[in-house]
């Protein structure tokens, strides 16, 4: 499949606002991170209309977009809206990806089982994995506002990465898969140091949240923080472990 700016942006989206409501379902969190998390998602669901309008729209992910984007951003408005709406607009999400795989795999005319299966895996499982990193890196800044909450709600997400992580490897190496590109049968272009750098990532991803969720176990608010920081370089290795492998897969897809 291709990769757009549209469906990782509604990918985004939708991950965020599930993971959003898997912390706010408990309700031991303000609104003011209700207000967080739908107002954040709900602008890049916004930012994956707009840029699915711009370039190859895919009616019904942009359609998915609006909705995304229109429900969460109501929601950010009035934090008060059962949590419930988060996991219907992630859905909502899922369902557009998944049309803009299907659509992609049309155009390219690779209609194999196979390969169909294989292209919504990793855009399900890739939808899941970045709102996690994400919400985790979010909700980690949230102690700063909120110190009195549960350090179990971040412990959550973080310990939700170290099961997510591998199955994000494991679709991203499935051939036609990142080992192509590692022993050279698909050109990166940049003469295999794409490949090592995806490979650099996706280590490093699993690494960090495994230091974070041991950090998570110290006591002092200090461990606290770092298990923070850790979240947040995660993102960085995160993006760049989905993103970099889709990339460079895109033309084997094709």
């Amino acid at each position: 499949m291709r990769l757009d700016a549209a469906t990782v942006l509604l990918q985004w989206a939708g991950g965020g606002l599930a993971w959003g409501w898997w912390t706010l379902r408990t309700r031991e969190v303000s609104a003011g991170y209700a207000r967080l998390v739908r107002g954040t998602f709900g602008l890049v669901a916004a930012g994956a209309c707009v840029a699915g309008l711009g370039v190859g729209a895919v009616p019904a992910r942009e359609a998915a977009a609006a909705i995304v984007a229109v429900v969460a951003l109501v929601g950010a408005v009035r934090p008060a809206i059962p949590v419930r709406a988060d996991l219907v607009a992630a859905c909502v999400a899922l369902a557009g990806c998944l049309a803009a795989v299907v659509d992609a795999l049309a155009i390219g005319g690779d209609a194999a089982v196979g390969a169909v299966v294989l292209a919504m895996a990793r855009v399900a499982v890739g939808l899941v994995f970045l709102g996690l990193v994400s919400d985790a890196m979010l909700l980690g800044h949230w102690y700063l506002v909120q110190p009195g909450m549960p350090r179990r709600l971040l412990d959550d997400l973080v310990r939700a990465l170290t099961i997510v992580w591998p199955l994000e490897v494991a679709v991203l190496v499935w051939p036609t898969g990142m080992v192509s590109v590692l022993t050279g049968a698909i050109d990166d272009g940049w003469g295999g140091v794409l490949g090592w750098f995806w490979l650099a990532c996706a280590l490093t991803t699993g690494a960090l949240a495994f230091v974070a969720r041991a950090a998570l176990r110290e006591r002092g608010y200090a461990a606290l923080m770092a298990a923070t920081g850790l979240t947040y370089l995660s993102i960085l290795t995160g993006f760049g472990t989905d993103l970099i492998a889709r990339a460079l897969l895109a033309p084997a897809a094709s």
